[in-house]
């Protein structure tokens, strides 16, 4: 099913539009216009996110990056867990503590506010229990964020765009 929107929604001048009668806009997820035909520019890469689809962060983190048609390859937690691999990146980028999210519920049932481990320790226990990771965690190429970071998003964007 192709959507169209009406020619005064339209980010395009009928003018310019390659395409009859203005196709839709929407983002990638949705738009079901191969990338080739869409007048808008697409950033040509792909973004590997870690998180759970019930996380407020985590949507939001899915929706910046579908707007801007970008490649999104969702790792839910709740279904697989990270390896240890995979957060080494973020830990030698940031540092074990940053990914500890001290506020979430599994963080309190396991009763970790207490507990003293050092790094790899820690490591381990966050391949073993992922619900307990800050989210999302968001890979591109080399480059690492952990939570919310538009501003670098987008500047990932920039770059992959030239």
């Amino acid at each position: 099913m192709v959507h169209r929107l009406p020619s005064a929604l339209c980010p395009l001048p009928s003018a310019l539009c390659p395409l009859p009668s203005a196709l839709c806009r929407l983002p990638s997820a949705v738009c079901r216009l191969p990338s080739a035909l869409c007048p808008l520019p697409s950033a040509n890469m792909d973004v590997q996110l870690f998180g759970t689809h019930k996380h407020a962060d985590v949507r939001k983190a899915l929706r910046f990056f579908s707007e801007r048609r970008v490649k999104v390859h969702f790792v839910d937690l709740k279904e697989r867990a990270a390896s240890k691999g995979e957060l080494q990146r973020f830990v030698q980028r940031f540092g074990v503590g940053a990914l500890i999210d001290k506020d979430s519920k599994r963080y309190a049932e396991l009763g970790l506010g207490v507990v003293r481990y050092d790094e790899e320790r820690w490591l381990e226990k966050l391949v073993d229990e992922p619900l307990v990771l800050r989210v999302p965690l968001v890979r591109y190429q080399h480059k690492v964020t952990i939570g919310l970071a538009v501003e670098e998003w987008k500047s990932w964007i920039e770059t992959a765009k030239t």
